[in-house]
């Protein structure tokens, strides 16, 4: 599985990235990883322990020559996005992620490949545990569970940390170096409906939608990405209009921060209306398809027939779930004034679920303003209470405010600038880092986030550019060598 990964350049940070590879490391169940960095911080005779909620942290003492320089904190979460294409066997809680590569590219077969932030966890390692790289004293922090709620980074308490800078090594573009990120707030729609038991004369259908690229919901909400569980609304809405369909089951998406990809709906039509429901579908599905063919060419949307279902959704809540799904923002919202091509407000329709007696909507809204997203939570707040949903709001995280006139800013601008002849691309991202949020409890700490070229993070499709990750290991040999004295 990782022989051909091993043998990579930097050896060092791709075998660190095997090892983690190999223990499944999922969000809200990090109990493995935990103990693996205990037990590889204590292997190297490294201060070592765990804080209160889980993140490890290691230090090292600075090489010979290098006493004189400020402390450098070296930040990456030890959690990955689990998520694979239905036609892949694989057992995120048991295996370890199954790469190869492809040219310049790393990947997993059929799964996510937890380079977002596993190569940065790897580069970690790779420096905790050389001894022939220059570098003043180093804190390793490995926080736990960013990607469904950034709670490691959130438990973290005040004097803990003991480093000056802080290098969250977090980002996707080995061309940039970043300076701010969105905010977010997960928002939750929930009721209960009343079971109907099935009329005489009707056939069970399932609707599938699937094929789309998915993606990261902050990072390339901007793309124009499908939706599924908005073409599955869309195509449900438009049949119910014109032929009164009945829903029994709705499964879309999945987590939050992940660009929904594949949905499935149970649903019953008159017998009378079949040919209709099927020729509706279709129509339906090419006009879909022509809308989303540069950005989807592979979404796939099928009529099939299935098991009939035990009961149905009452009509009053069937029409107010399609209705309030429609009404629902998805996508950008508002791009922002201050910085071009950035995305200011956004919002990622993740889940719908309807089963049981029981509805549920799950979104991540993100901003780099407070006030911009506070707006966007109270619409889609609105059109959920429409329904006649309870909504509750949790996992809100702060955005990180840029700073300019950073000292380690102008480090990493003039070190890119020497090694690659170019300058780089200094900017604010739309997703959120940790950054804003360890800023609260370390308001002191100097912060840039930068990292090796990842395509494709929080989908089956996420790669690693290997050239990449060679330019990014010799600009963090550089910084670290060359980082601020005290």
């Amino acid at each position: 599985m990782s022989k051909e990964i091993r043998i990579l350049e930097p050896i060092s940070v791709w075998n660190k990235f095997a090892d983690l590879n190999e223990v499944p490391r999922p969000s809200k169940k990090e109990e493995r990883v935990i103990d693996f960095m205990l037990a590889f911080g204590n292997s190297l005779g490294l201060e070592t322990f765990a804080d209160d909620v889980g993140n490890v942290i290691v230090r090292k003492p600075a090489t010979s020559g290098m006493e004189d320089r400020k402390m450098v904190t070296l930040q990456s979460h030890l959690d990955m996005v689990h998520q694979k294409n239905k036609d892949t066997n694989f057992d995120f809680d048991s295996q370890g992620i199954d790469m190869f590569v492809d040219g310049d590219w790393v990947r997993a077969n059929g799964t996510t490949l937890g380079a977002d932030n596993g190569l940065g966890v790897a580069t970690i390692m790779a420096l905790l545990e050389s001894k022939d790289i220059p570098h003043p004293a180093l804190e390793a922090l490995f926080t736990i569970d960013e990607e469904t709620g950034m709670t490691g980074a959130m438990g973290l308490k005040q004097g803990v940390l003991q480093g000056e800078i802080l290098l969250n090594l977090d980002t996707e573009e080995d061309d940039e170096i970043g300076i701010g990120c969105a905010g977010g707030v997960d928002i939750t729609a929930k009721r209960t409906y009343g079971e109907k038991s099935l009329p005489r004369g009707v056939v069970p259908y399932k609707i599938v939608v699937s094929g789309l690229q998915g993606g990261h919901s902050g990072m390339d909400i901007h793309k124009g990405l499908g939706n599924a569980n908005k073409i599955m609304n869309r195509i449900l809405y438009h049949c119910n209009k014109d032929l009164n369909i009945r829903i029994s089951e709705i499964n879309g998406g999945g987590l939050r921060n992940a660009i929904p990809r594949e949905s499935y709906t149970v649903l019953i039509v008159d017998k009378a209306h079949t040919v209709l429901f099927e020729k509706k579908v279709q129509n339906l599905a090419g006009i879909i398809k022509e809308e989303l063919k540069e950005m989807e060419p592979n979404l796939m949307i099928e009529v099939a027939s299935a098991k009939k279902p035990k009961k149905i959704v009452g009509l009053r809540s069937q029409e107010k779930l399609f209705k309030t799904l429609y009404a629902a923002h998805n996508g950008v919202y508002r791009m922002s004034a201050a910085i071009p091509d950035l995305v200011e407000t956004s919002n990622n329709l993740a889940r719908v679920k309807v089963k049981n007696g029981k509805m549920e909507i799950a979104c991540l809204t993100r901003s780099s303003l407070n006030s911009s997203k506070n707006d966007l939570t109270e619409a889609l707040t609105s059109a959920f209470e429409m329904a006649g949903m309870e909504v509750t709001l949790s996992g809100v995280y702060p955005g990180w405010n840029p700073n300019p006139d950073s000292e380690i800013l102008k480090v990493l601008v003039e070190k890119y600038e020497t090694l690659f002849n170019e300058k780089p691309n200094v900017a604010a991202c739309h997703a959120g880092l940790e950054c804003g949020i360890l800023g609260n409890n370390y308001p002191e700490m100097d912060m840039i986030s930068f990292g090796p070229t990842i395509k494709g993070a929080h989908s089956p499709d996420e790669r690693v550019s290997i050239s990449s990750v060679q330019k990014y290991w010799k600009f963090v040999l550089a910084v670290l060598e060359d980082s601020p004295k005290k």
